[in-house]
């Protein structure tokens, strides 16, 4: 279960999953602005004060208060052909 005002792990989930070239323009802009948002609380949210599922849901999406590198769910889209090959 992730934490209060984060974007549940099943939502981001559904949204890694689904192909981008299945996704019309209106679900892009929406991954883009939750993702953002979440990105955000993530920030603010001091590691300390986080529930374990939070971080372990952070490690998994990319979402872990730093670093350029993709999110491990990334490159699993990547190596399968469903990405677009950038990082997060």
């Amino acid at each position: 279960m992730s934490d209060n005002f984060r974007e549940s792990f099943t939502d981001k989930a559904g949204a890694a999953l689904k192909p981008d070239s299945e996704k019309s323009t209106t679900e892009h802009f929406g991954d883009k602005l939750k993702g953002n948002a979440d990105s955000a609380a993530s920030t603010v949210q001091p590691s300390n004060e986080k529930s374990y599922t939070q971080k372990v849901g952070d490690a998994v999406s990319g979402n872990s208060n730093g670093g350029t590198e993709p999110s491990i769910g990334q490159r699993v889209k990547n190596a399968v052909g469903l990405g677009d090959n950038n990082s997060s």
